[in-house]
Formats: structure tokens, sequence, C-alpha cells
């Protein structure tokens, strides 16, 4: 369970920061590597999407602990 939370969190800070290049520089990153909605790019946002769904449940873990 422990390495499918990295994952996840990894996935998570890959969208933040993708999400920071858009809002201060207009720049999507994904865009950039993948191509404009290709397959693989849609495939890249909807990891980053249910990775941070799955991250929710940190909070719960947390306050558990």
């Amino acid at each position: 369970m422990k390495t499918l939370d990295y994952i996840a969190l990894i996935l998570v800070v890959i969208g933040a920061l993708n999400w920071g290049l858009i809002g201060f520089f207009s720049f999507d990153l994904v865009r950039a590597i993948f191509g404009d909605m290709t397959v693989i790019s849609r495939i890249v946002y909807a990891l980053v999407g249910v990775s941070g769904l799955y991250a929710l449940s940190f909070f719960g873990r947390l306050r558990n602990e």
C-alpha cells in the first residue's frame, strides 16, 4: 500500500506543477510533451485526477495515526 501512496503522491505533485505552470506562464507541460488531448495526454490527466481523489484518503489516515 505504501508504494501506491508514493505513486499517487508523485502524480499529484506532477499535476500541481502542471497547474502552476498553466496559472503563472500559460504553459501546459503535459500538452507540450504528449500533444493536445492525445490518448496519452488524456491518460496522464486521468491518472493525475484519480491520484488526487486517492490522496484524499491520506487525511483520514493522518487523523487515525
